[in-house]
């Protein structure tokens, strides 16, 4: 999950900086690594002001390759840009200031990525992590990447994500507790854990299964996706509102839920859905955080980490009514 933090105004950047300061610090993070951080959070926050008329700072721990680090990801609504690669440069500036922002980004990130549109916005994208990470590291035979916030004003979040990888498959749930706050959190908690500690094959009997483990719970809706590498298959099941979609170059498929709640009452006949695999296809899972209607219409955007994606899905469509969720999957063979 990340937290979401507001950056419209200055008089917020303290409280904002401190937070993420202290996560860092929590995370064990050495403290050349935390006044990094410090410095990236900064830049991020000054630039949604200047630049993007006010947005939103994401922020998550993750790990890679054994090593922690923290993701810190920027969206607005701005004007955009229409040369990133120039402002990236030190010393570009379209605000008459020092320019230093998108490079201090940059070289102070292991990962760092700037998808643009012109009239529509900005998602910055700057992973950091304690260590260096391997150079050697082998391409991993899948992404899979999301943007999970809870509502506004809540800290404990219903909406949750997990996924499970082998050799052999690809395991992935998306869950949306009842309702939001605590209680939806423990429900989905509850899901994430029978999702998990599952050996059931089939789409169908991981629902059935997971039903089973969370009777004691206000319930949910969820949705179970299953990639069979050898035969190159997805498998699919899901109760209640989360919408699935599998986007190729040759279009885009829709799995559509069972009717009913996973934990009270669900369908006596379940049916799987298999969708097959293709070159460059990805699978993109939301809850009804999301707007129903919608659509991945983003120049070149597949170019970039998924995290990018996921983050403009929540710009445009997010209701911010809700928990709101975003998974998303590329299979690399």
């Amino acid at each position: 999950m990340h937290v979401s933090f507001k950056a419209s105004d200055r008089s917020y950047f303290a409280i904002l900086k401190k937070e993420v300061h202290q996560l860092a610090v929590s995370a064990n993070f050495s403290e050349r690594k935390v006044g990094e951080i410090d410095i990236v959070v900064a830049e991020m926050v000054s630039n949604l002001v200047k630049h993007g008329g006010g947005g939103n700072l994401l922020v998550k721990l993750v790990e890679q390759n054994g090593i922690q680090g923290i993701e810190l990801v920027s969206v607005d609504n701005g004007p955009g840009m229409t040369d990133v690669s120039r402002m990236v440069a030190d010393g570009v500036s379209t605000k008459n200031s020092l320019g230093q922002g998108l490079g201090a980004m940059k070289r102070l990130s292991q990962i760092f990525q700037v998808y643009s549109q012109k009239d529509w916005g900005t998602v910055i994208l700057c992973r950091i992590f304690d260590q260096e990470l391997p150079h050697f590291a082998k391409a991993d035979k899948q992404e899979i990447k999301t943007a999970i916030i809870p509502k506004p004003n809540e800290t404990a979040c219903g909406d949750g994500f997990a996924s499970v990888v082998s050799d052999k498959e690809i395991r992935l749930f998306l869950g949306d507790g009842l309702g939001h706050g605590p209680e939806a959190a423990n429900a989905v908690l509850a899901a994430i854990n029978a999702f998990q500690e599952c050996t059931e094959k089939s789409s169908v009997e991981t629902i059935r299964y997971i039903d089973s483990k969370v009777k004691k719970t206000r319930g949910l809706v969820g949705t179970v996706a299953i990639y069979n590498r050898e035969a190159k298959l997805w498998n699919i099941c899901g109760v209640g509102n989360i919408l699935t979609k599998i986007n190729s170059h040759a279009g885009s498929s829709t799995y559509v839920s069972y009717n009913g709640i996973i934990g009270l009452n669900i369908p006596r006949s379940l049916n799987e859905k298999e969708f097959a695999y293709e070159q460059g296809q990805y699978l993109v899972m939301c809850s009804d955080g999301l707007k129903s209607r919608w659509d991945i219409k983003y120049p070149a955007i597949l170019r970039y980490d998924l995290t990018v994606l996921a983050t403009a899905l929540l710009k445009d469509f997010a209701r911010h009514t809700d928990d709101m969720s975003v998974a998303v999957c590329k299979v690399n063979h």
